[in-house]
């Protein structure tokens, strides 16, 4: 609260566990009021069954200040297992002093933002194609608080490192569109024993280029990323999308450029 006995209020939205940068969400803050009306939507892209199951949703309140440390005023959170698909619900929650973060998150799993991945066997064309469309919430690389992102995928084992493809780099954004098809020519019976790596990275000029996240669909993947791959050897010719999320370790692979 403000000497003027007023408060400048703003809302962060995190989503728990793995709160970070690349998934806070905040509203404009209103100037001198002690009763704020936002009327604000804000969008988590990416969201999967896996989250609607284990998340909450982080909501605090605070006072900017411009001169000091903005001020914590309240929070309150909501487990997204209470929300049903395509149903507005709304919640009359106290705001309650800072509650504790479970410390037993794995770090090494730290969240770095989604991607949209469609896969496809083609039976005309004798292989998978890999679309990229879109990241959301990406982690900020860079000083001005943005990323330079770009994407790379594999298919392996690839003992002869030819199923190298990249995406184009998306200047200044962590919402990056990228619309971009790669094709591996496999036979499908081979296609079980694969794994796709997709990494994102985080494009400079004149030094090594910052790994921002990855994910790893195979077989021998687990929850949303094992589904997927299923899904795309049970339905030949269909395109299925998912969104997936991106973490700062990704099995088997070296994280070099």
């Amino acid at each position: 609260m403000d000497h003027n006995g007023l408060s400048d209020p703003y809302v962060k939205l995190h989503l728990l566990p793995g709160a970070s940068k690349a998934n806070k969400l905040r509203t404009k803050t209103l100037r001198n009021t002690l009763n704020p009306v936002w009327s604000e939507t804000l969008t988590y892209y990416g969201i999967t069954d896996e989250d609607m199951v284990r998340k909450t949703l982080r909501i605090s309140v605070c006072d900017e200040d411009k001169f000091r440390h903005n001020e914590f005023i309240g929070e309150t959170r909501i487990p997204l297992k209470k929300l049903k698909p395509n149903q507005t619900k709304n919640f009359y929650n106290c705001l309650e002093k800072q509650l504790p973060i479970d410390k037993t998150d794995d770090k090494s799993l730290e969240e770095r933002g989604r991607i949209m991945i469609s896969l496809k066997y083609s039976s005309q064309k004798c292989g998978l194609v890999v679309g990229i469309i879109r990241c959301a919430h990406l982690a900020a690389m860079d000083a001005n608080g943005f990323s330079d992102p770009y994407v790379k995928t594999y298919l392996k084992p690839d003992e002869n490192k030819k199923s190298k493809h990249k995406t184009a780099v998306k200047k200044k954004t962590l919402n990056p569109e990228f619309n971009e098809e790669f094709f591996y020519e496999i036979k499908y019976a081979e296609l079980s024993k694969k794994t796709l790596e997709v990494t994102v990275w985080d494009y400079d000029i004149g030094k090594s280029n910052d790994f921002i996240g990855g994910v790893s669909l195979g077989i021998n993947a687990n929850g949303e990323r094992l589904k997927h791959w299923f899904d795309c050897l049970k339905n030949k010719d269909k395109k299925i999308e998912r969104w997936h999320t991106l973490t700062n370790e990704l099995p088997g692979s070296g994280f070099n450029d």
